[in-house]
């Protein structure tokens, strides 16, 4: 979630300005934070166009469209829930929470402010360093194949981001994916391997061949399962909700400032409007109308859906755990089965459109929940709600216009999927992979649905040993949507992310509490690796060579590694030591 970063740097400026108030703090921060969980609407989908062909690159406009209108449907969903999920059920949402903490302790703003910049400079030395000029592997793995039968495999990715990733979902979250990582990658793998045979040749290709082809979709069936069962817990709440919100409406008295929202009117209009353009994009692809428009209510109805399953799982475990990538999975293999029924096995188009309406959910389900941890923040410092909505409305506008031209600049230079020749350093995509994995391999029906019902099978087996856990009273509980993340996640990427986790138990076990400057610095190392990985991009397409920085000495592994402990070393007292400032 990018709502705590925003509030710093709006209360930074704000004090360099000496000027502006809590609440216009709170007016920036709910703006700024739109363009984190809008993109997270584009990357888990946009890029599954590009790697299947449908789009030879970033198509400007209708990108921009699809997440223009998914981005602004996730608010006007989650408008009517607002009252029912934050004022009447009183429901968490710890960031929203810890987003009013900072914005109230705005004196010490340029502190804050501090924590913040010094992580992003290590995050983007670290990534010029190994990622732009190459002196180590940003991977360390190895492979070996035992007995010429069992295949083994052990890496990490020795990346500030993914160990700050850990940090923030806490030890919980990142032992629940590197748990799914083991399951994958030492259990079922080998048992594969050793019944199916695997090549000797290259065991870390061997290994990525059967987890890309096999193992992940574990991950699909647990997957599904989760976005299923997290819409069976939200039954009662979302009738609640919705009759919550028609009764406040039909309410003619003089409400509070505090208590106005967006007029149920002008909602309602909004998201009529808004079919219009998705209508458009996919009548334009299909050209068939009845289709079309199928399509078109197919997407408003889940998109609303899985909004209120976002927005109530944000107020129980925060926006960086929300199951959004669970939710889009059951959504693209649900269209998909029902296009394949209308279309046949040999549509060529079906898996794009499975994936198009994916998008138009999965940016609304983003968008939905960073807007109630927003308006839980507003509801915190005393915030006007139909203010704070139409700035969220702004910031979606604002950031659709420019994520099409990143996620163009970062194909041309790195490339998307798997790493290949052509694409030495590609980003992996894991979600968009996976997307594109489920739409294709339904309408060519390739999909491994015995491994996609062991993985729903597992995740009932982790559903049930999670409400035993809740039954008991348990403070470790078991969300299926996490093991399921590791489940179809690269083991590199579950490493690290379990090293954060570490860290931020390893905190809180000595401080009792683990502070806002330990989060301060986990974002600013995802934010100036990322920043610095989109800067790299421009000589690599300039020049047409991926190793255009490339020095000619090498670190060996053992170096790297030694680098990312001294990382992990000063995020713990960085996040220890100042717990009282944080």
């Amino acid at each position: 979630s990018a709502s705590i970063p925003a509030a710093v740097m709006a209360m930074g400026v704000f004090r360099l300005l000496r000027r502006g108030t809590l609440l216009e703090a709170n007016a920036v921060q709910t703006a700024a934070s739109a363009g984190e969980s809008l993109v997270a609407g584009a990357i888990f989908t946009l890029p599954a166009l590009v790697m299947m062909g449908f789009w030879q690159s970033f198509n400007y406009w209708e990108s921009t469209l699809i997440l223009l209108v998914g981005g602004l449907l996730g608010v006007l969903f989650t408008i009517p829930l607002r009252k029912a999920l934050i004022v009447f059920q009183k429901l968490q949402f710890p960031e929203g929470v810890a987003t009013a903490e900072v914005l109230r302790s705005g004196a010490e703003g340029g502190r804050r402010v501090a924590y913040l910049v010094q992580a992003a400079l290590i995050g983007a030395a670290f990534k010029l360093l190994g990622g732009g000029m190459h002196l180590w592997d940003e991977v360390v793995e190895r492979a070996a194949h035992i007995k010429g039968k069992w295949l083994a495999y052990a890496g990490m990715n020795i990346s500030p981001a993914l160990l700050a990733v850990g940090y923030i979902v806490g030890i919980n979250i990142a032992v629940l994916i590197f748990i799914g990582g083991l399951i994958s990658w030492w259990v079922a793998m080998p048992l594969y391997a050793s019944w199916a045979g695997a090549a000797i040749a290259d065991p870390v290709g061997d290994a990525y061949a059967i987890w890309s082809s096999q193992i992940r979709y574990l991950g699909v069936g647990a997957m599904v399962v989760g976005g299923l069962w997290a819409i069976i817990q939200l039954v009662p709440a979302l009738r609640f909700a919705l009759r919550s919100s028609l009764d406040s409406y039909r309410e003619k008295a003089e409400q509070e400032r505090t208590e106005k929202d967006l007029p149920f009117p002008l909602i309602w209009g909004g998201i009529a409007l808004m079919t219009v353009p998705i209508f458009l994009i996919y009548h334009y692809h299909i050209g068939a109308m009845g289709i079309a428009l199928f399509l078109t209510a197919f997407a408003v109805g889940a998109g609303f859906l899985f909004s209120t399953v976002a927005g109530y799982m944000a107020g129980l475990v925060g926006s960086s755990n929300n199951p959004i990538s669970g939710v889009t999975i059951a959504t693209i293999l649900i269209v998909s089965l029902l296009l394949l029924a209308f279309l046949g096995t040999g549509s060529a188009k079906g898996p794009a459109l499975a994936i198009l309406v994916g998008a138009v959910v999965c940016s609304a389900a983003a968008i939905a929940g960073d807007n109630m941890q927003d308006l839980k923040t507003g509801y915190v410092v005393g915030a006007t709600p139909w203010k704070q909505q139409v700035m969220q409305l702004s910031g979606v506008a604002a950031a659709a216009f420019f994520i099409a031209p990143i996620l163009d600049l970062l194909n041309t230079s790195y490339g998307f999927g798997p790493r290949t020749a052509a694409h030495p350093s590609a980003l992996p995509a894991p979600q968009a992979t996976l997307m594109q994995s489920v739409a294709e391999g339904v309408f060519g029906q390739h999909l491994p649905w015995v491994m996609i019902a062991a993985g729903m099978v597992l995740g009932a087996v982790v559903i049930a040993a999670d409400v035993w856990l809740k039954r008991r009273g348990s403070a470790f509980r078991l969300p299926v949507l996490a093991v399921a993340v590791g489940l179809y996640l690269p083991l590199e990427l579950d490493g690290a992310i379990f090293i954060g986790g570490l860290v931020n138990w390893w905190v809180k076990r000595r401080s009792g509490q683990v502070g806002q400057s330990g989060i301060l610095a986990a974002s600013g190392l995802i934010t100036g690796e990322a920043l610095m990985g989109i800067l790299l991009a421009v000589p690599i397409v300039m020049t047409g060579d991926p190793h255009v920085l490339a020095v000619s000495r090498h670190l060996p592994s053992w170096g790297a590694l030694l680098l990312f402990i001294l990382i992990v070393a000063w995020l713990y007292r960085t996040a220890a030591r100042r717990v009282a400032d944080g």
